[in-house]
């Protein structure tokens, strides 16, 4: 045995003694399901493969990648280059830096496996942090005192913190002031970005934790030949991998929201150009009242496009006169609009134009390349890296073809396949609800039928519901209904403000919240706090352009069903269903009202499958059962 092959073993046993030795140790439970997997995860890590891993609820998958990646680092080195990690939400990459590393640094060290805590660094675009140059001068600008106290607070604490994202309070328009421009030339040595950038090239970190945004930036600058923005690394990590198509159509393409049109309005106001502010509000104030307004999921982006002729006349206006006599930063944001509204006004044939949700949970307009599958071949998946792409929602069952599609895999032996099944007991702790006689979508009075449903649930599981809906209209609609039938428990709506909101619905007892968008995947509520989980319907994604495009390449729209319609909506089910059950000691009721998933209807098969194994029942009263056997008594106390 060669001495490569060795360490290769070697590194397999310290992921064997980390498991089944060092982490029971400190009260985690032995998962054989992850051991697997982390296992797998190593040898894709070793061999430059590409692995792409569905693992279930409760498997642990966080730690089953940061243990292979550092028995890869630590026996077999990654010629000191460092592991990356990318994911898709600043929560898990706070996670894996200050909770999942701390503890996986103290039992090796504990158990003399290394020396020093594992070093991991955060990476972020540049908008996540401060100029020091920008933020002085707004504290110059700002009267403090007639600011809201909270607010002016967390300006003030800029001056000790580089990451925006810990500044809470800190307003929309502060942080779009204070941030660091997209074309930074600062050769100030005293600057604290510049400062971390070269901390982030020359120090040790065994991980550098990024975003998907910045990985495929990162790559397409490198398949352009421009310069890397990440520093060299072989083994690259994709958490919350399912995320990556979407990431991937707004890198190689362009969006333009609300907020790109009105920080260009502030930005000219605060130069004075005031005569261009005002044009610029009434040519482009009616897209901007769509674009603010929640997204039409129904409606068409010709909608939005035949609002852009008064901007897209009015743009081109503004530049010649004052273009040149702008800030750099307010003549960048100046031609990135024109140019944008330019795109979306030309409809270019090699272009793809559609709506999505914005962060706002407003409307914004997509444009992406129309072969998006073959870009990410080009820039991505390239030989020199080994892939380990991660995530509850990858395979519908254990079929990954779709993710593969969309992503561009190429078929080969590169590519290694496996599911990780929850560990969580779900035939125990779940019941799956398809009433005999649903509501008929198709009936004159279906909301009223739909909000009886509805109303009935919640009474029977005495509030700790959550109801996802596929669309704010039909949200709304039910909303009004509920509220006529004078339900007991409280009712929230999950709007722009969502974590204020959310975090509102699970401090209070027995409530309700109404929700849609992204609330079907991100939102943890473990516990009792979400007992009751009802879909109204199958999450079927809406006709756009994006899906017209895509039709073009099946013979038949049955075809085209069966292969993306389907395999979409069951993995968008599967992430609302994980909004049900986190934790081992869970328990609730899941509640499709779709008529088309019920017992010998066309997507019975199709629902059963995308989900776990459980008892199904067709009546109200087994619900009421189940929840009275599964909770305990203070559950149901009454409610004041």
């Amino acid at each position: 045995m060669n001495t490569i092959e060795m360490e290769k073993q070697k590194a397999h046993a310290l992921i064997d003694h980390i498991f089944t030795d060092l982490l029971p140790a400190q009260g985690m439970a032995e998962r054989p399901e992850q051991l697997k997997l982390s296992h797998r995860m190593l040898d894709t890590m070793l061999e430059g493969g590409i692995a792409l891993c569905d693992a279930g609820t409760g498997i642990g998958k966080t730690y089953a990648y940061l243990v292979a990646a550092v028995a890869a680092d630590i026996r077999m080195g990654t010629c000191h280059r460092p592991i990356l990690i990318s994911t898709s939400s600043i929560a898990l990459q706070n996670a894996v830096q200050n909770e999942y590393l701390p503890l996986l640094s103290c039992v090796l060290m504990a158990d003399s496996v290394i020396d020093q805590p594992i070093k991991a660094i955060i990476r972020k675009g540049k908008s996540h942090y401060v100029c020091d140059e920008r933020l002085n001068k707004r504290l110059r600008q700002v009267n403090l005192q007639k600011k809201d106290p909270k607010a002016a607070e967390a300006l003030r604490s800029l001056r000790g913190r580089l990451d925006m994202d810990g500044a809470q309070h800190l307003s929309g328009y502060d942080r779009e002031r204070v941030c660091v421009p997209s074309f930074c030339d600062c050769d100030d040595l005293d600057c604290r970005y510049q400062r971390f950038l070269k901390r982030c090239d020359t120090d040790r970190h065994i991980f550098q934790i990024c975003n998907h945004n910045l990985l495929l930036a990162d790559a397409i600058h490198r398949s352009q030949g421009k310069r890397p923005i990440l520093p060299e690394h072989g083994i690259i990590i994709v958490d919350e991998a399912h995320r990556l198509p979407e990431t991937a159509r707004e890198m190689f393409g362009l969006k333009l929201t609300a907020g790109d049109i009105q920080s260009l309005i502030r930005q000219l106001r605060t130069e004075r150009y005031l005569l261009a502010a005002d044009v610029l509000t009434d040519t482009a104030g009616p897209l901007l009242r769509k674009l603010t307004a929640p997204r039409e999921e129904t409606g068409t982006i010709d909608e939005y496009l035949r609002l852009l002729t008064l901007p897209a006349h009015s743009l081109p206006v503004i530049v010649k006169q004052i273009g040149r006599l702008l800030t750099p930063q307010g003549r960048r944001q100046l031609e990135d609009l024109n140019n944008a509204i330019a795109l979306f006004n030309s409809q270019r044939s090699n272009m793809i134009f559609y709506t999505a949700e914005d962060d706002e949970s407003g409307t914004m307009l997509c444009a992406t390349v129309s072969d998006l599958t073959e870009q990410m071949r080009r820039t991505l998946w390239r030989p020199e890296h080994a892939f380990v792409l991660a995530s509850g929602t990858l395979a519908v069952g254990d079929d990954f073809h779709r993710f593969r599609m969309q992503v561009g895999l190429p078929d080969g032996r590169r590519i290694t396949e496996s599911v990780s099944l929850s560990p969580f007991d779900y035939r125990h702790n779940c019941l799956l609800y398809l009433p005999q006689d649903p509501p008929n979508q198709c009936a004159e009075g279906y909301y009223d039928e739909l909000a009886d449903e509805v109303a009935d649930l919640i009474r029977a599981a005495w509030g700790h519901a959550l109801v996802l809906f596929t669309s704010y209209a039909a949200m709304s609609a039910v909303k009004d209904k509920l509220q006529e039938r004078e339900l007991r428990f409280p009712l929230f709506t999950l709007g722009r403000n969502a974590l204020h909101m959310t975090e509102q619905f699970r401090q209070t007892p027995g409530a309700v919240l109404l929700a849609t968008g992204a609330a079907w995947e991100g939102f943890d509520f473990p516990g009792d706090c979400v007992s009751l989980l009802v879909i109204p319907r199958l999450p079927f994604a809406y006709p756009d352009a994006l899906k017209e495009k895509e039709r073009e390449e099946y013979h038949s729209l049955r075809e085209f069903i069966q292969s993306v319609a389907v395999p979409e909506m069951q993995i968008k089910l599967r992430q609302g269903f994980g909004r049900a059950i986190r934790t081992e000691s869970d328990t609730c009721v899941v509640a499709i009202l779709d008529e088309r998933a019920g017992r010998g209807r066309r997507y019975n098969k199709a629902v059963r499958e995308a989900l776990p194994e459980m008892r199904v029942t067709g009546s109200l009263q087994a619900v009421t059962k189940f929840l009275r056997e599964k909770k305990s008594e203070d559950y149901f106390e009454v409610l004041v």
